[in-house]
């Protein structure tokens, strides 16, 4: 049986360094039930990508950074996000990614997969825009909100080719 980390548990964890490093301000950052990743870079896809069963044959699609300025305004579509913060999840916690309300309710979402236990690393993401008209965003704007579940007992730990990326 595993458990959901209250932001009591969260703020602890992270004191003792785990969980969450390189991080902004852990007051505003952290919430009741989890704690909110803030935006680094965002990139525009030069090419396709390709998957396969069996990762032989996979290929990650090219991308550039955008560069901001005050703020960056986005057509619809779908980009690639880097977060400031660095995930550092131990054999026994994973944690689950959810766009936050605000950015809902301004037409964009953020797509994200599993954190999985022992995971570490400065992820990415996917930004979609749907608003017809658009999304602006700033550098540094917290948008996912991280959710840890501790898990019955530890796992074997990630240990794919995306651990330690983009540190």
């Amino acid at each position: 049986m595993c458990s959901i980390l209250s932001g009591k548990d969260i703020r602890e964890m992270i004191l003792k360094g785990k969980l969450v490093r390189e991080y902004i301000d852990l007051d505003k950052q952290l919430t009741p039930n989890g704690f909110d990743l803030s935006l680094r870079e965002i990139h525009a896809f030069k090419d396709w990508g390709y998957v396969d069963f069996s990762n032989k044959r996979r290929r990650v699609s090219e991308t550039e950074p955008l560069e901001f300025k005050n703020k960056l305004e986005l057509d619809p579509g779908a980009y690639k996000i880097i977060y400031n913060e660095i995930v550092d999840l131990p054999k026994d916690i994973l944690a689950i990614g959810k766009t936050r309300s605000t950015l809902l309710r301004c037409g964009a979402s953020i797509v994200s997969a599993v954190f999985d236990a022992g995971y570490v690393g400065r992820c990415e993401s996917l930004l979609i825009v749907s608003n017809p008209h658009g999304f602006a965003v700033e550098k540094n704007a917290r948008v996912l909100q991280l959710i840890f579940l501790k898990l019955s007992s530890p796992s074997e730990g990630y240990s794919g080719i995306y651990k330690g990326e983009n540190i």
